[in-house]
């Protein structure tokens, strides 16, 4: 059968503008690129006690069965969402399949028709999708200005307002500064929501979120965490109040309509949380590890191209996807898996190495990979 012309010139315009996408192989090379800020993902500890959490259990199954509606709801579900909610001071939790899910069924149920959805123009693709799919208006604004949210929350008057931002931006990995956020949402009684997505395991005395690390969680209608970056598993949850919960059940479609996930991964859910009340070591090595980046980068002088960043993400901008996967390829060649985030997943001009840094990441490796990106720049 032929493959349809339309989607094949789709494919070659990605060819020209070298732009394809593929999927890498698996690599023995230096993290610089995983999500896996504190290293949970190869956490022996976790795997051992969420095993062992299940055989002292007795929990036997491999999958949910179902769909939580209907018969996939198993007692370790009840037992984690209490614990997530306690651990974020959360009045519910709600665990959803992937973060994908959960902003995709949050965004196209709770935001109904008649009211206005305002998102930093730099949200993710998942709560840009769900908010696609939901039955407000939507309106983006400008990256942190929330002088331009203001003007655009009195252009609407008398309309229900949901706010959105993310505590952490996944490809500039900046942070929006929250207080002004909640003052500007306040002051027009809007609905405030917040994707943690990359500070779970990042901010706070435990790893919490930089919500609570700024105590502002009684400010946030809703809080999206999701489980697939510093709690190095699979999964995400919506925080917020009773009603909240109770609505999503009733109403997110991607949470109504998927098998639920089974009981070992929400176990290793669970375990992931204890390892994060527990250990602390991971945290302060991460935190260590960012000072020292952004020590170093200053010392080399590559600061002007960096992003400005505080957490575990540093992209240095290098227009061009041609000339940024360039540089890419030659810091994997010299043992550093280092990724390029090319146009159009980023505006054209903004492509950038994007490095995600680790507690595991010793000094000497990020001395080593900056001063290569130094060589190579200048």
């Amino acid at each position: 059968m032929n493959f349809p012309k339309k989607l094949s010139d789709k494919l070659e315009s990605r060819r020209q503008n070298k732009s394809l996408r593929i999927l890498p192989q698996p690599n023995e090379l230096i993290d610089f690129a995983s999500n896996d800020y504190i290293g949970f993902s190869k956490s022996g500890a976790i795997f051992n006690a969420t095993h062992q959490f299940l055989l002292d259990h007795n929990i036997k199954s491999n999958g949910a069965t179902g769909s939580r509606l209907i018969s996939g709801n198993h007692t370790l579900y009840t037992a984690t969402e209490n614990y997530i909610a306690q651990f974020h001071q959360s009045e519910s939790a709600l665990l959803f399949n992937s973060g994908y899910d959960a902003n995709v069924g949050f965004f196209s149920s709770v935001p109904q028709k008649g009211d206005l959805i305002l998102y930093d123009e730099l949200c993710h693709a998942s709560i840009r999708d769900g908010i696609q799919l939901s039955n407000a208006k939507s309106y983006k604004f400008k990256h942190n200005d929330f002088e331009d949210l203001e003007l655009l929350i009195q252009r609407n008057p008398n309309t229900l307002i949901y706010i959105v931002t993310e505590t952490v931006f996944s490809m500039d990995g900046d942070c929006p500064n929250m207080e002004e956020l909640i003052a500007v949402s306040g002051k027009y009684n809007c609905y405030l929501v917040v994707d943690e997505a990359h500070a779970l395991g990042v901010f706070g005395e435990k790893g919490e979120g930089l919500i609570q690390h700024l105590h502002l969680r009684d400010k946030i209608f809703a809080r999206i965490m999701t489980f697939g970056k510093g709690l190095g598993c699979h999964g995400a949850v919506v925080l917020g109040s009773e009603k909240l919960k109770s609505y999503l059940v009733n109403f997110a479609r991607s949470f109504i309509y998927t098998t639920g996930l089974s009981p070992h991964s929400v176990a290793t859910i669970l375990m992931g949380y204890h390892h994060l009340e527990k250990d602390k070591n991971a945290l302060e090595s991460l935190r260590d590890n960012i000072v020292f980046f952004n020590q170093v980068k200053k010392m080399l002088y590559l600061s002007p191209l960096f992003i400005r960043s505080k957490s575990a993400i540093q992209s240095v901008i290098i227009p061009g996807n041609e000339k940024v996967k360039s540089i890419a390829v030659a810091l994997q060649q010299n043992g550093f898996d280092v990724k390029a985030i090319l146009s159009p997943t980023v505006p054209e001009g903004q492509e950038r190495l994007r490095f995600c840094l680790h507690s595991f990441n010793s000094k000497e490796e990020i001395t080593k990979v900056l001063t290569l990106l130094s060589s190579f720049v200048y």
